[in-house]
């Protein structure tokens, strides 16, 4: 349903897009996800016709809308947006909102489309409320609700969720979710925020100076990162250093883990296949808390998130490690606690790459 081809956009002599490509099939929730000024926001304004080419090529259910000296207009690709702030008309009521873009049907069939779209974002009889009466949450679901108005082959959303509080956005992005998959549409979110994303999305791409650094699902980003960058910006955790033993050990300071050592460091390189120093992340979730072992770490810091908390530790060496704990283990700090591994996936990086 949605292409792109080796993308390269600017904005004047600024390259602020290289190289980028992915496709999404019909009924795909795609994701653009990294930090402020990557360039995800104006991959979503090319896919949406605001913002013109310089090199590669945009296509949209098999035909060539965007490519160099060529730009199908906005209204002609059939694509429906959602703005950070809405856009809602603040002189329209809801139902008017939502059939801003049916005013050339007719009006039977306007109406029934207009009632079918308030049931299926939740506000079924809201519609002679006027935008100002209505919650930040309920005018998300009206600009999503006119977005899908006219049928949409595909739908972007632009950090919809960034002005709502984080429990209504969590609670939301998974509404918005069953929403877009109930209409069987094909989507493009863009967000800074990783919770959004993997509530959201079937497929994530990592972007870093204009670049996907790793195009995924939201379960292979977190556990099988393919570079640094993407493990560090996803979920959270820490190196320790490490060094290989054989194409499926390496050594850390808390023990040997068994995994896939990086290529450059197994058995197909004859200059590192031992001994060769590497970087082992550890999330959280892989120092589990356990009285009985005989490895002890300091907690240094505490955070304390319901039934978990998030502990800070330092291990003999100095180095930091966090760990989650049910909350009913509420260790002070400064307090000794035994630690064990339990590491499903090992994500080794050589350093220097």
């Amino acid at each position: 349903m949605l292409e792109l081809r080796h993308l390269r956009l600017a904005y004047g002599a600024t390259q602020v897009v290289d190289q980028l490509s992915l496709h999404l099939k019909p009924g795909e929730i795609g994701c653009l996800l990294g930090p402020s000024g990557c360039g995800k926001t104006t991959v979503l304004r090319a896919i949406a016709g605001f913002e013109p080419v310089l090199a590669g090529e945009i296509l949209l259910a098999g035909e060539v809308v965007s490519r160099h000296a060529f730009q199908r207009p906005p209204e002609q690709r059939r694509v429906g947006m959602v703005f950070q702030d809405y856009a809602l008309f603040p002189h329209l009521n809801i139902a008017d909102n939502i059939g801003f873009g049916l005013r050339k049907t007719a009006s039977g069939p306007r109406a029934q489309r207009i009632e079918q779209l308030l049931e299926r974002v939740g506000l079924a009889g809201a519609g002679n409320k006027f935008p100002h009466e209505a919650s930040g949450g309920q005018q998300q679901r009206v600009a999503l609700a006119r977005a899908l108005a006219p049928e949409p082959q595909l739908l972007l959303l632009d950090e919809p969720f960034s002005n709502l509080d984080v429990d209504l956005r969590e609670r939301l992005s998974l509404e918005v979710r069953e929403i877009i998959k109930d209409a069987g549409i094909t989507a493009v979110l863009v967000t800074h925020d990783q919770h959004e994303a993997f509530a959201v999305a079937d497929c994530i791409g990592i972007m870093h100076q204009g670049r996907i650094q790793q195009w995924d699902t939201p379960y292979n980003l977190y556990h099988r990162p393919c570079n640094r960058f993407v493990a560090d910006f996803v979920g959270q955790g820490v190196f320790l250093a490490g060094v290989v033993l054989n194409p499926r050990e390496v050594q850390i300071e808390l023990g040997q883990l068994t995994g896939s050592i990086p290529t450059e460091c197994g058995a197909g390189c004859a200059r590192c296949a031992r001994a060769c120093r590497v970087s082992v992340l550890l999330r959280p979730d892989d120092v589990v808390h356990d009285d009985a072992s005989p490895i002890q770490a300091e907690v240094v810091a505490k955070a304390f998130r319901g039934a978990e908390f998030l502990y800070t530790l330092r291990l003999p060496s100095g180095q930091r490690l966090l760990s989650l704990v049910p909350s009913h283990h509420n260790h002070a700090i400064g307090e000794k606690i035994g630690i064990k591994l339990d590491v499903d996936h090992v994500v080794v990086f050589r350093d220097g790459i």
